[in-house]
């Protein structure tokens, strides 16, 4: 099983989301964040999951989707996978500084 690391970037990131959301409705941040979170949780389980970001071929990064929303992520092993962003989908993840 693969370690889950979530990065401040990362984590900074989700904030920003829960922000925006909660001036709409609380209920819909608290949900939208348990739902990022719990869809991250399989990256554990199944590291190699999400879509590969081909135009780094340098580096192992994919992406794993939940509602409109795109978990950025790193595998470093196969024991180890960092998350370093959480993203809207409408977002280019090529335009990321990493």
């Amino acid at each position: 099983m693969a370690e889950l690391i979530w990065t401040e970037e990362s984590l900074e990131c989700l904030r920003q989301i829960v922000d925006y959301l909660a001036e709409q409705s609380q209920e819909a941040a608290a949900s939208v964040t348990e739902g990022i979170y719990w869809k991250a949780q399989v990256l554990e389980r199944y590291p190699e999951i999400g879509w590969r970001h081909e135009e780094t071929p340098d580096r192992n990064l994919r992406s794993l989707v939940y509602g409109h929303y795109r978990i950025v992520y790193e595998l470093i092993e196969v024991d180890e996978v960092r998350v370093l962003a959480v993203i809207h989908t409408s977002m280019d993840v090529s335009r990321l500084r990493f």
